[in-house]
């Protein structure tokens, strides 16, 4: 009955959207409101689109690239560091720095994360720790070999990441280290030449622009913003040899002695070029996992000493150069004790009456006092300064000290007497070996330099030829069979210098530990190299600068000579060592 109805409804032209059963009881504003609303959706997601399309476009792009784009550095290499023959001291090698996006990797299988961690040679925990982070990036660990890294890389291991970096090498090892120094693993110079000439070693780095993805994966490269530029060279005046040679006779020296420590420095008397510099104790730059202070002091620079009788030159050419005596005037040194003020000073071995050559040879505290007090408080103070006692080392060197010697307006006699054969006055070895330039040349003193030069240096003359030439006779007297350092002989070379033993200071009070050490130069007809030596605390029973010291230096005297192609001018190869002869006054 139904059906046939709405077929007659149909038939007779009623519309569908007439039925009664879709007639609609709702008011017509509803659906204008609902229209409205979309409406003004539209009109603000279009407004908002506007708004971050013309307004915001800048600081969009800076939150992307911060998600996705990144300056990569580009490191420079570090310039190489060599010998004065070109032998390489120091040099960069490639190795990666390992890091990661903590989140991605500790999604990884924990037997993953366990070789990880063997392969970056660290504990488990470490590497968890490490990761167990808020940030986006972290260095794993710094200066992987490339070995290593290739094996990390294998392991699959999603957000870990490496990063090219360079590594510092030095061949030389602990023979070396006081000189090269070292850098830390950021490439900067920490000690010796590294630190020294950073600015000019280090380059400058470069850098380039790239999209990376969420995994740290490169998928673009947008620009080159700055070419990398390596560092520059640096041509030490060092001779490998000859440092090779210092470094084990040293080390030889202060273990056969037992002594505390030891430093020794040669230096070239016609350029001022330091040729080899050592000090022991040492240190290995290439592992420095386990450093203590005593390994990294750079003695022979930054430690100073009162250096006894090594001093007593520079009194004796001052009383030749004022003309007060000459080599042969008679000092008389009887009987071995002289009171000046309260005090009383001395000779170990009286001597009677000598001449000041002898004063040189015997090595006499009372005739190097007696020719000294001849002088004016501010003579001697104007000699010390000029050939560097307290003063800083004009040298580009770290650590560099003045040593002490204090103004004459306040010297008493005794004091006088007593600067004059080393005692109430300090140095460094560096200063001394470069202060006996005056004696090896014709009085001139020359600059003292670590860097190779060809250039001829320009002296400042502090001495008169005759008085450089009369004290390096007297000094060869001393460095001779009847001198206090017969060990210094060297065969076939004649050689001249002066033994120096003097008390060290501890707490503002003279102790019963000794600093033995030993000035000079070869050949004497021409002299081409001067060594200076220093043994700290000898603790095997012998402690005269002759008997520990002077040794060092014939040993490197020798072989050094030799390695420079220097021509013997000497036909004495019979060594004379008189019995007791090294023992000197204190």
């Amino acid at each position: 009955m139904t059906r046939s109805t709405s077929r007659t409804a149909a038939s007779k032209g009623v519309p569908f959207s007439s039925n009664p059963v879709l007639a609609t009881k709702l008011p017509a504003w509803r659906s204008r409101v609902v229209l409205f609303l979309i409406f003004a959706a539209f009109l603000t997601l279009a407004g908002r689109a506007l708004w971050l399309q013309g307004m915001s476009t800048e600081f969009l792009q800076k939150q992307g690239a911060s998600r996705y784009a990144r300056t990569l550095e580009l490191p420079a290499t570090r310039g190489k560091i060599t010998d004065r023959n070109g032998q390489v001291l120091a040099s960069s090698v490639p190795v990666r720095a390992v890091w990661a996006i903590p989140e991605d990797v500790l999604e990884s299988p924990p037997e993953k994360l366990q070789a990880l961690a063997k392969l970056l040679d660290m504990p488990e925990r470490e590497l968890r720790r490490k990761l167990d982070s808020d940030r986006t990036f972290v260095y794993l660990k710094r200066q992987v070999e490339l070995d290593t890294v290739d094996k990390i890389l294998k392991l699959g291991i999603a957000g870990i990441d490496t990063r090219k970096e360079y590594k510092r090498y030095y061949p030389e090892g602990e023979v070396m280290a006081h000189i090269v120094g070292f850098t830390n693993v950021e490439d900067k110079g920490q000690e010796g030449m590294e630190l020294a000439y950073q600015k000019n070693l280090v380059g400058v780095t470069g850098s380039r622009r790239v999209i990376k993805d969420r995994l740290g994966r490169i998928v673009e490269d947008i620009e080159s913003v700055r070419e990398p530029h390596d560092g520059k060279d640096l041509a030490l005046s060092i001779d490998s040899k000859i440092q090779y040679i210092a470094f084990s006779a040293l080390k030889e020296a202060v273990e056969v002695n037992k002594a505390k420590a030891g430093g020794i420095v040669v230096m070239d008397a016609k350029t001022g070029e330091v040729l080899a510099l050592a000090n022991l104790p040492t240190y290995n730059p290439n592992n420095r996992s386990v450093l203590t202070g005593a390994q990294l002091r750079n003695r022979v620079i930054t430690d100073t000493f009162e250096p006894g009788s090594t001093m007593k030159p520079f009194s004796v050419a001052l009383g030749l150069e004022t003309n007060r005596v000459t080599p042969n005037t008679m000092i008389q040194t009887a009987p071995g004790k002289m009171t000046i003020g309260t005090a009383t000073i001395g000779d170990a071995h009286a001597s009677g009456l000598l001449s000041v050559s002898q004063v040189i040879e015997k090595s006499s505290n009372i005739g190097t006092a007696k020719i000294a007090l001849q002088m004016e408080p501010h003579e001697m103070w104007d000699l010390f300064t000029s050939v560097g006692f307290g003063q800083q080392p004009k040298i580009n060197f770290p650590g560099a000290v003045a040593g002490r010697v204090r103004p004459y307006k306040s010297w008493r006699p005794i004091e006088q007497a007593t600067m004059s054969y080393g005692h109430g006055i300090s140095v460094s070895l560096l200063q001394m070996v470069h202060a006996y330039t005056v004696f090896a040349r014709d009085g001139d003193l020359i600059p003292i330099t670590f860097q190779r030069t060809t250039d001829q240096p320009i002296g400042e003359r502090i001495f008169s030829a005759k008085t450089a030439r009369q004290m390096r006779g007297m000094l060869e007297m001393a460095a001779g069979p009847t001198g206090s350092a017969p060990r210094a002989q060297v065969p076939g070379y004649r050689v001249a210098g002066k033994t120096g033993t003097a008390y060290k200071i501890e707490k503002g009070q003279y102790v019963k530990k000794y600093v033995s050490s030993f000035v000079g130069f070869a050949p004497v007809s021409d002299p081409r190299i001067i060594i200076a030596v220093m043994i700290d605390e000898p603790g095997a029973g012998k402690h005269y600068g002759g008997q520990v010291a002077a040794p060092v230096f014939a040993t490197v005297t020798a072989n050094a000579l030799r390695s420079m192609n220097v021509a013997p001018d000497s036909s004495v190869t019979n060594i004379i060592i008189p019995a007791g002869s090294e023992q000197e006054n204190m």
